[in-house]
């Protein structure tokens, strides 16, 4: 079975380690489903220029004049900045660039760049690197703003990479180019709020582990800096509300056919709400995130669970290794949980279908197991045994575990007399009908009264009682076995008789005592049957019959328990035995 479970743990690892979409797009959706989505933190607002705006303004792009009564109402109205989610690549043909300049430097101001994959590149945003300079998402190079407006804000990348699925979940906080880090448009706001001059990166073996804006929490991201978003449910307001006091404000359209919708976990979006999301994921404190053990950590998750749920089934078997597995699941389930409320994105998905796939296959294998240990004990018993007690060793298939046990039993032989005359004198089909015969009616004798007829030798038989299963009485079982024997031959020799063939006479030896019960032999070829002193001392009985000119002879520790009438016959040495055996009829 160890074969089995190293091919099981290395097939299901595979999509695991590999971060194939099936399973990536499992563990997202996951980590959807359970990451906490905290409260706004009241800072900011998103003001969005919707469909009406745009025709009461006469279409869009705004005029840059119309741009800068807006900042200026804005801030007129208690806002601590502005952020516009959208670019400004070429001059306004109405002449307005100046006045927008003039608005946008008087406040904490961003305005955002859009990638193309040109190669132009921004100006690098000042950095403090701790560690060695590794890691980080590269931009493709973005479509610059004009110089005017570039020199009077600061500006952010509007950057929304998908995953595997096509939804957005982690934008980095800081951009590599060939020059230096550039910051997104959310992380810039940030910068403007408090007015930090750099960004501080700490980094490890494996990449980035924290970006920090001077004067606030460091965030932790994984080995790329990309942070994991929370989407928090920020107020909004529009041109003609302007309920923005207090609060940093993210501009953004949201009119038909301007900005192009992003799908998220939330739904469509436009990329001012990406952003904002960025900037409020950025002051939750324990924000989610992937550490960069996450692999490590998720593999021996699996490889220790799976592994258990596989040995609990083949321990405890069917009933309570599929009850144990279950505790097994239910418990991966809340370490899932557990650890992603606490911000720690740690998939256990896979590794719980990966239980429910090895749960099952080895249910199916010990369900099979046990199905051939049923039948090969059917198969083994069922001639020999009256079918209620082959149920119960097929109920109970411990008791025939290889090797036995030692136990005290009564033991029975049988042996037809002058076989070897009459398998001389008789055809071979009339002697194989008239020892059929013989040994069928011994055989109904014996499970008649409960006992096993453990094999044939020839014109021999061997019966066991109080085996397999307990036995009450089991002494008497056996005599009153050989008195119905007796009683059976008398029956088939009258058959015999009229059909001209010789009648049977059998020779019956019991003895009780301790002998070795169980299956003999080899790992994939063995036979229940019972080997000792007592055993050798029964069939011993059985060859003296002759001799002794008794039909039955019985062993005194069989006596001793029975309340039959019995006849004493006589001390006899028996081969192997240096004391006499005292030896009975009836």
């Amino acid at each position: 079975m160890k074969k089995y479970i190293v091919l099981i743990l290395a097939v299901l690892s595979v999509p695991m380690i590999m971060q194939s979409t099936p399973t990536e797009v499992l563990k997202l959706r996951t980590f959807d489903a359970l990451v906490y989505t905290p409260p706004a933190s009241g800072n900011f607002t998103i003001l969005n220029i919707t469909e009406d705006d745009v025709e009461n303004e006469g279409g869009y792009p705004f005029p840059r004049n119309r741009l800068a009564e807006i900042h200026k109402t804005i801030l007129e109205n208690g806002a601590m900045g502005v952020g516009w989610v959208m670019s400004f690549p070429q001059s306004d043909r109405f002449g307005g660039d100046i006045e927008f300049a003039q608005q946008l430097i008087t406040s904490p101001s961003v305005i955002a760049m859009f990638e193309n994959g040109k190669g132009v590149y921004p100006t690098p945003t000042g950095t403090v690197v701790k560690g060695d300079d590794v890691g980080g998402v590269f931009t493709t190079g973005v479509k610059s703003n004009i110089e005017v407006l570039a020199s009077s804000s600061l500006q952010g990348i509007a950057v929304a990479p998908t995953e595997v699925d096509n939804l957005v979940r982690r934008i980095p906080l800081l951009l590599r180019t060939p020059d230096g880090w550039v910051a997104s448009f959310g992380t810039q706001v940030l910068k403007a709020i408090t007015g930090a001059r750099s960004y501080i990166i700490t980094t490890n073996e494996n990449g980035i582990q924290e970006i920090a804006v001077r004067g606030l929490p460091p965030v932790k991201t994984d080995s790329f800096g990309r942070k994991w978003i929370s989407w928090v449910k920020t107020s909004e307001t529009t041109l003609s509300e302007m309920d923005v006091k207090d609060k940093y404000v993210f501009i953004g359209v949201t009119a038909n056919g301007v900005m192009p919708q992003i799908a998220t976990p939330v739904g469509l979006v436009e990329p001012h709400y990406i952003q904002a999301a960025l900037a409020e994921s950025m002051l939750v404190p324990n924000s989610p995130y992937i550490p960069d053990y996450a692999l490590a950590a998720e593999l021996g998750i699996f490889i220790a669970t799976v592994s258990l749920t596989w040995l609990l089934l083949h321990v405890f078997g069917i009933t309570w290794g599929l009850m144990s597995a279950g505790a097994i699941m239910s418990l991966t389930a809340y370490l899932g949980v557990y650890l992603v409320q606490q911000g720690i994105l740690i998939d256990v998905t896979w590794t719980m279908v990966s239980q429910f796939i090895t749960a099952t296959i080895a249910f199916y294998l010990r369900f099979r197991q046990q199905f051939k240990l049923r039948q090969q004990i059917k198969k083994q018993f069922e001639h020999y045994l009256d079918p209620r007690q082959v149920k119960q060793l097929q109920d109970k298939p411990e008791l025939l575990v290889l090797g036995g046990e030692k136990r005290y039993a009564t033991f029975l032989f049988t042996d037809v007399r002058g076989f070897t005359s009459m398998s001389e004198t008789l055809p071979p089909e009339q002697v194989a009908y008239i020892m059929n015969k013989a040994l069928t009616a011994q055989q109904y004798a014996v499970q008649n009264n409960g006992g096993m007829v453990d094999k044939y030798i020839g014109d021999a038989m061997m019966a066991i009682f109080n085996a397999p299963l307990d036995q009450e009485r089991h002494e008497e079982l056996a005599v009153q076995t050989a008195l119905d024997i007796e009683t059976n031959m008398l029956v088939l020799n009258k058959e015999l008789k009229e059909q001209g063939l010789p009648k049977i006479v059998i020779g019956i030896g019991i003895n009780s005592g301790e002998a070795v019960i169980g299956n003999m032999g080899s790992d994939t070829r063995f036979d229940y049957t019972a080997i000792g002193d007592a055993v050798n001392t029964a069939a011993r009985l059985e060859s003296s019959t002759k001799e002794y000119g008794v039909d039955i002879l019985i062993g005194e520790s069989t006596i001793n328990k029975i309340t039959q009438k019995y006849k004493y016959v006589r001390s006899i040495n028996v081969k192997g035995k240096r004391k006499a055996l005292k030896v009975y009829t009836i």
